[in-house]
């Protein structure tokens, strides 16, 4: 079989690290990748974000699938441009991957499934959000709903740092056009957990529960990144806590986006907070969580380029997925 894999981050590297383990894998590609993804894959100079060239390149080399690595691709539809071709792509497509690019769509489909979050609003006028801002109680959270590299999140303490928040999205566009829109929430307290699922579109197979660390500075203290350090299993989240959540956030939102012809086929990512009346979503990601994957191919113990493919081809039912009993950490 031969593998490309786009992308060319730590995450993207584990990923290539463990398909080199798998006897099915004949040749890796990695576009761009990196010098230490060089070291097990042939890398190719094509960036991320030229789509066509990207599927052009796994056309003429006969690629049998293709793993989209970085949200921005998956926003931009490459799983889409990739499969009118007829090639096997483990990732959502555009409209699946709504659930990332979009805070807005991702909180609307959670009310309207049921699955445990905070309240919201969200707005695309900056006067009204501030209004809507001032009746609130702090503290509260104020997230631009587009991509934002992990840095479109504020957890606001006071009013004014809460405006200046809002400010700072919607009227000097920190973000760009992902502060467009904005969702304002109420602020959760608890433990926050990362749990990761290969989906094929109607099947689920869990992850080990991981939890990362955002804050750019030791001690908690700094703004938010992508993260800067993450580690697996979780103590204290059992069995039962992966069932609860199983049943309660992953099972429901397969069935709303099958509901809506648009079943997400990929690694659905959501991040969860647990909070004295349970788990509760603060956000979905479609994708692969970065660094949360350096410590996931640590512990998978099942052929990676089999599991992939079977998401792909829509059969997960039958592929079994097992992890080692072991702990894994990566630090950025």
């Amino acid at each position: 079989m031969k593998v490309l894999v786009i992308g060319s981050g730590g995450r993207e590297h584990a990923l290539v690290w463990k398909l080199a383990q798998s006897p099915s894998v004949a040749r890796i590609f990695c576009a761009p990748g990196n010098p230490g993804i060089a070291r097990q894959a042939e890398c190719v100079d094509i960036a991320a974000t030229e789509l066509a060239r990207l599927r052009d390149f796994a056309v003429a080399n006969a690629v049998d699938l293709t793993v989209v690595g970085p949200d921005d691709c998956l926003a931009a539809g490459a799983v889409d441009l990739f499969a009118e071709r007829g090639l096997r792509v483990f990732g959502p497509t555009k409209a699946a991957a709504r659930l990332e690019w979009s805070k807005s769509f991702a909180k609307d489909l959670m009310r309207e499934a049921g699955i445990p979050t905070a309240d919201f609003a969200t707005f695309t006028d900056h006067g009204m959000a501030l209004a809507y801002l001032r009746t609130r109680p702090c503290p509260l959270v104020v997230k631009a709903s587009g991509l934002a590299l992990g840095k479109g999140v504020t957890v606001c303490r006071s009013r004014e740092q809460a405006e200046q928040a809002l400010h700072e999205a919607m009227v000097d566009r920190a973000f760009g056009e992902a502060g467009r829109e904005v969702v304002i929430e109420e602020f959760l307290d608890g433990d926050e957990v990362s749990v990761h699922a290969f989906c094929d579109g109607t099947t689920a197979r869990l992850f080990p529960p991981a939890q990362d660390h955002k804050a750019l500075l030791d001690g908690g203290q700094g703004p938010n990144t992508g993260g800067m350090g993450t580690y697996a299993p979780v103590p204290g989240i059992g069995q039962a806590a992966m069932a609860e959540i199983e049943r309660t956030v992953v099972a429901p939102v397969l069935r709303a986006m099958a509901g809506r012809g648009t079943p997400f086929r990929g690694c659905l990512y959501p991040g969860l907070i647990r909070t004295a009346s349970g788990f509760k979503v603060l956000e979905f990601n479609a994708r692969f969580g970065d660094p949360e994957t350096q410590s996931f191919m640590r512990l998978l113990a099942s052929d990676l380029a089999e599991v992939l493919l079977a998401c792909a081809e829509g059969r997960l039912a039958g592929t079994p997925v097992a992890w080692s009993d072991r702990s894994a950490a990566c630090v950025v």
